[in-house]
C-alpha cells in the first residue's frame, strides 16, 4: 500500500516520504480501515510516540497522522462493535502506525460510526480536534454557562470547535488570533475578538478559563488573566507557572468513542461546524505539513476513495 513514511527525525518535514508498506495486521480487538481521508497535527515529527513504541524501541519507518475517516474492511480477533464495510470514524494511538496510508490498524474502541450524511472530509477534521476543545473546557477546564472563556487560536482546528462548543453551552466567549481571523471567529460564536498581532492580551481582563493552544509567552502571560478559582488549559506545553489564584493544567486527547458519536451528532444537528481548510491528495501531504500551517481550520489529506 502507499503511505507517508518518515526514518529520520533530524531530517524534518524534508524525512516525509512517499513509499510502500506491507498491509497492516489486525492485532486482538483491531480493525483494519481502508482510509478515505485523514488529518494531521503538524507538530507530531516531534513526538516521541512518532519515532519509538510504549517499550521505547525504535519503530520506524513509521506513518504518521492520527485521525481518520474510512471504512472497514477487516476484524481482529475478539473485535466486536464495529462490522465488515461500515463506515466510520476517530483517531488512531499515538504509538502506531497512523493514517497517512491507504490502509491503517486501528483499536476498535477509538472509533465511531460515521453516519451516512456526514462526509468523510468533515468527518476527518473532527475526532482530535472536536475530543480536545470538548476535553479542555468541560473536562478539564469545567466551564459552565455564564462564566467567561479565553480561546486562543480561534480560527484553527481545536480553537474554533471549542467557540462553538462554549458559545452554545452559554459561556461568555472572547476569541484571539491574527486579524484575519476576526471575521471568521465571531461568525463562529465569539462574542469579542482579540488581535494578538496589535491588541493588548491583558486588556481582556480576568476570566474563568482560558485556553491556549500558543504556549511560549502568550500561555505565560494568559496566566496573570485566570481568576480566582479559575483554570487554564493549555495543550501546547507544560506550563511553567501557575495563575496566583487558580490552576493550570496541561493535557492530551484521550479516544472517546461516546463523545465522538455526539460530536457527530452535532454536526448532523448544524450545532457544530468543523472548519476544513486545504485539501491535498496523499502525495502532497508531506508540503502540507508546511505549507498549510496558517490555513484556517483543518488540512485533509483525501487518501483513497470508494473503488
Amino acid at each position: 500500500m502507499h503511505a507517508i513514511t518518515v526514518t529520520d527525525r533530524d531530517a524534518g518535514l524534508d524525512g516525509l516520504t512517499l513509499t510502500e508498506m506491507p498491509y497492516p495486521y489486525a492485532s486482538e480487538n483491531d480493525v483494519i480501515v481502508r482510509v478515505h481521508t485523514a488529518g494531521f497535527t503538524p507538530g507530531e515529527l516531534d513526538w516521541p510516540g512518532t519515532w519509538t513504541d510504549r517499550a521505547d524501541r525504535d519503530r520506524t519507518p513509521s506513518i504518521p497522522g492520527h485521525e481518520l475517516a474510512g471504512v472497514v474492511v477487516e476484524l481482529g480477533y475478539g473485535t466486536t462493535g464495529l462490522t465488515v464495510g461500515q463506515r466510520v470514524f476517530g483517531t488512531v494511538d499515538w504509538t502506531r502506525n497512523g493514517t497517512l496510508a491507504e490502509y491503517t490498524a486501528v483499536e476498535a474502541r477509538n472509533l465511531a460510526p460515521l453516519p451516512a450524511d456526514i462526509d468523510d472530509t468533515v468527518a476527518a477534521a473532527l475526532p482530535i480536534s472536536g475530543l480536545t476543545a470538548w476535553q479542555a473546557l468541560f473536562d478539564h477546564g469545567g466551564l459552565t454557562a455564564g462564566q467567561t472563556v479565553l480561546i486562543h487560536g480561534a480560527a484553527g482546528g481545536v480553537g474554533s470547535l471549542a467557540v462553538q462548543l462554549a458559545r452554545e453551552v452559554g459561556a461568555h466567549v472572547i476569541a484571539t488570533g491574527r486579524a484575519d481571523d476576526r471575521d471568521l471567529a465571531l461568525d463562529l460564536g465569539a462574542h469579542a475578538f482579540l488581535d494578538l498581532g496589535a491588541d493588548e492580551l491583558e486588556s481582556v481582563g480576568e476570566v474563568d478559563l482560558v485556553l491556549d493552544v500558543v504556549g511560549g509567552d502568550i500561555l505565560e502571560r494568559s496566566t496573570a488573566l485566570v481568576r480566582p478559582g479559575g483554570t487554564l488549559v493549555t495543550i501546547a506545553e507544560p506550563p511553567s507557572t501557575q495563575p496566583a489564584h487558580g490552576i493550570a493544567k496541561f493535557f492530551v486527547v484521550e479516544a472517546d468513542r461516546a463523545r465522538l458519536a455526539d460530536l457527530a451528532q452535532r454536526v448532523r444537528d448544524g450545532r457544530l461546524r468543523p472548519l476544513v481548510g486545504a485539501v491535498r491528495p496523499l502525495t502532497e501531504a508531506a508540503a502540507a505539513y508546511g505549507r498549510d500551517r496558517r490555513t484556517p481550520g483543518k488540512t485533509i489529506i483525501q487518501v483513497t476513495k470508494d473503488q
